[in-house]
């Protein structure tokens, strides 16, 4: 027996397109997802060095894990990602390297915030020392 085709009825199938081959499957460093988010966008390196701040070429070796990003742009990669790919702090030594790497402070930059020497400031991130009751609470301003 044949149906015809019914005018009044109309089918759609939609679905989430495939991600293209370029896409990495695992991210694993800042540059995979640097790379992963401007892909998702739709974006050319360009228009994502535009927005962070830096020639094509870097955001070109980030992307190929070539070279890391030096820690002044790491605020304006982590706006343009729209996350903090870094794994969660959970130890002193994790915050406090965590706080300033999402400020852009170098180490000595972020000892001078606090008062403290930069090697006190080291001791502390690598677990070497922990700070006094009194520097705790200079570490807790700068957590924030």
């Amino acid at each position: 027996m044949f149906i015809p085709a019914l005018p009044f009825c109309h089918a759609e199938v939609r679905s989430a397109r495939p991600r293209p081959e370029r896409y990495l499957k695992q991210l694993n460093t800042l540059g995979d997802h640097i790379r992963a988010r401007r892909i998702d966008l739709g974006l050319l390196q360009r228009q994502v060095a535009e927005q962070i701040e830096v020639c094509n070429a870097t955001i070109t070796n980030w992307e190929r894990n070539e070279s890391q990003p030096p820690v002044h742009y790491i605020p304006a990669i982590l706006r343009f990602l729209g996350y903090d790919p870094s794994e969660p702090a959970t130890s002193l030594c994790e915050r406090l390297i965590a706080a300033r790497r999402a400020q852009g402070l170098t180490e000595r930059e972020m000892a001078g915030r606090m008062g403290v020497d930069p090697s006190t400031l080291q001791d502390w991130e690598s677990g070497l020392h922990t700070p006094s009751k009194k520097k705790l609470g200079v570490i807790s301003d700068c957590l924030r």
